[in-house]
């Protein structure tokens, strides 16, 4: 479904897809979070945005979420949509955010947060070009 979604979302827009590298061996929560840390700072630029989705971030309703976007869409700016790792997010990454959305108060696999994440990106777009997918 992911696949899927993504596929849509590219008749608006150009996006991509980065998957941190799993870390190896026996860890500590910190260590992770650190492993994850590095890895995501390295792919991001100074001027790119950076959200979050975190069980403590803004709830959205769908066309919010769209409007939201939308004005981020407007600085030019590259975007990264950011699902957290198995501990969530460190320090280093929250103090490098630029914004923080929550899907809902319950916890979903990384599966099911990348197709949601995929989906309401796409529900997003027809919003903003008012289409018939949202109803």
């Amino acid at each position: 479904m992911e696949k899927e979604y993504l596929a849509r979302i590219k008749h608006y827009s150009i996006v991509e897809t980065k998957y941190l590298p799993e870390p190896k061996g026996q860890l500590t929560m910190n260590s992770i979070r650190s492993f994850e840390e590095t890895n995501l700072l390295k792919l991001l630029k100074p001027s790119d945005i950076v959200l979050l989705f975190d069980e403590n971030g803004k709830s959205y309703s769908s066309p919010e979420f769209a409007q939201y976007l939308q004005k981020k869409f407007l600085s030019g700016k590259n975007i990264y949509l950011v699902s957290g790792g198995p501990y969530g997010f460190s320090d280093g990454i929250y103090k490098r955010a630029d914004g923080l959305i929550s899907l809902s108060s319950m916890t979903f696999t990384h599966q099911m947060v990348r197709v949601i994440i995929a989906e309401q990106l796409y529900r997003a777009f027809t919003i903003l070009k008012n289409e018939k997918y949202h109803h």
